[in-house]
């Protein structure tokens, strides 16, 4: 199977995720790890894809009205993308900051919403892509560079 760029897909997988489901949340992130583990990826590589992943969820889980993760896995790539519904980020740039947070006070009383996952993500990935448009979402693509049975 091709995708958009005409490079083989080898496994592609898409993963709902709800918003405000702090019970389910991190489980496509879990799920993800465990596919490129048995896929028999490089830990390293795994490690940097199951972070992305997981603060991607998060972001979903807390700041929109839910979404969706696809993840394809190429013979040299993992390709994250993550797509809400609303609120949108008004300021991409000071999103990206280190500790820059729109999270309530209570999300952050459950131990979430320190400002880090941007960054987080951007630190993992090889390549790193964000949208956004205020009252419609937010789209994330981020690339994880790999070969394959590495």
């Amino acid at each position: 199977m091709a995708d958009i760029r005409g490079v083989e897909t080898l496994m592609s997988v898409t993963y709902d995720i709800a918003a405000r489901d702090f019970v389910r949340a991190g489980e496509a992130a879990n799920k993800l790890k465990r596919l490129l583990q048995q896929l028999g990826l490089d830990p390293a590589v795994i490690r940097r894809a199951a972070i992305a992943a997981y603060e991607a969820e998060m972001n979903v889980v807390i700041h929109s009205y839910g979404g969706q993760m696809k993840v394809d896995i190429t013979p040299e790539t993992i390709e994250i993308l993550c797509q809400d519904s609303g609120p949108g980020i008004p300021d991409i740039e000071q999103a990206l900051q280190e500790g820059y947070s729109t999270a309530s006070e209570e999300i952050r009383e459950m131990g979430f919403g320190a400002g880090m996952g941007l960054p987080n993500i951007q630190r993992s990935a090889d390549q790193f892509q964000i949208e956004s448009t205020v009252g419609q979402g937010t789209t994330l693509h981020v690339t994880i560079l790999h070969e394959a049975g590495e």
